[in-house]
């Protein structure tokens, strides 16, 4: 049962992309909603009993290799060149959700033990994405039940953002912000693709390297951890795992390496199938509708904040609707939002600052964390 059980994770996300290519409603979905709604059916279906220690070892195992895998695409020194307008966005859209995630949490320190936890791991999700809320909430030691609440939570309150998102969210904060102006600094950088396009025998080869590389860095992200403190915590080896991909991301060889990103993405689409397992359907009553409210909460308080600073600052209304979908979706969505915008000029840096979420996702959500910790100890 544990072989099948390893199998159905690993397996699951190539249907997944498989169907988001061929089918409207599952390419709506994303792999990702796909990949977590079905480990949930499958730890939910009567008389079928998991392990749930295989499930956490198959995550635990898939985010430390997704990291450096989802980072070495980005080139850092690529973002003093992006326009003004969406550096200054990309920097309110990640103060937003610091504070949004503070103040919230703040006000739930009363309600939940893990509330400085959350308030870090919803920093991850909405500067980074699900590899960073998972990175962060591995670190913090997060019980396995609160990040699946979160994740359902999250899922949620994005499906709902996004349709707005691309229908009459550009029409609407017309209304508060001035249209864009193409500049000649916004440049079209070169990212990878999504889906199975590099899924090629021509890919084999830098995928193979790209994992070898990744594993690597995980290998040294663990040893490294054990050297400094004497012991295993997730929090340093994470950390030390972030800065190496993004060090790794300043050679050309490794941020030319074709596939490595969709590798990456597709052992975060492993990680959301073992976590949706884990999932209890019986959780959700009772203190769960708490977390939900949290995660609402954050995400539209975020939302406000990013969009109250662009109007202060003056900031375009398609640079302000990229840099959110860039935080708060990631690269995925970026290519709808362009196109829902109809501004293909912004695809490039839009997944610049995707991939820039990703590097400073891990670091905010820790900071945030402890310093609420910290302050809620006091």
């Amino acid at each position: 049962m544990t072989v099948l059980q390893v199998l159905f994770c690993l397996l699951l996300p190539a249907g997944a992309l498989w169907a988001g290519e061929r089918f409207r409603l599952a390419k709506f979905l994303g792999p990702v909603t796909l990949c977590y709604v079905a480990g949930v059916l499958a730890g939910n279906v009567p008389g079928l009993r998991l392990s749930q220690d295989t499930s956490m070892r198959v995550s635990e195992a898939a985010v430390p290799l997704a990291i450096p895998l989802l980072l070495f695409s980005t080139d850092v020194r690529q973002w003093p060149r992006l326009a003004r307008s969406l550096l200054i966005s990309f920097v309110g859209a990640c103060v937003a959700a610091v504070a949004a995630a503070a103040v919230v949490g703040w006000y739930f320190r009363d309600r939940t033990d893990e509330w400085w936890k959350i308030a870090g791991m919803l920093v991850g999700v909405y500067v980074g994405g699900t590899a960073n809320m998972a990175a962060i909430g591995r670190a913090l030691e997060v019980r396995s039940e609160t990040f699946v609440l979160l994740n359902t939570a999250d899922l949620a309150a994005g499906g709902v953002y996004l349709i707005f998102m691309l229908t009459f969210a550009q029409r609407l904060l017309l209304r508060l912000l001035p249209p864009f102006t193409a500049a000649p600094h916004h440049e079209a950088f070169e990212h990878p693709g999504e889906g199975l396009g590099a899924w090629t025998r021509h890919h084999l080869r830098d995928m193979g390297l790209g994992f070898g590389l990744s594993l690597l860095i995980a290998v040294v992200g663990l040893g490294g951890t054990l050297l400094l403190v004497e012991k295993l915590e997730a929090g340093p080896a994470l950390l030390i795992i972030t800065t190496l991909g993004i060090v790794a991301s300043l050679f050309p060889r490794v941020r030319t390496l074709r596939g490595a990103y969709e590798l990456g993405e597709y052992l975060l689409l492993i990680f959301c199938v073992a976590m949706g397992s884990l999932a209890d359907l019986r959780m959700l009553s009772g203190g769960s509708m708490t977390l939900f409210l949290y995660v609402w909460l954050v995400m539209g308080l975020a939302i406000v904040i990013h969009t109250a600073l662009s109007v202060l600052l003056r900031i375009d209304v398609d640079s302000t609707l990229i840099c959110s979908t860039a935080t708060i979706y990631g690269p995925a969505q970026i290519g709808p939002m362009a196109a829902a915008l109809k501004n293909r000029v912004l695809v490039g840096p839009g997944l610049t600052l995707a991939l820039a979420g990703f590097a400073l996702g891990n670091y905010l959500g820790l900071l945030t964390a402890w310093g609420l910790r910290w302050l809620g100890g006091r």
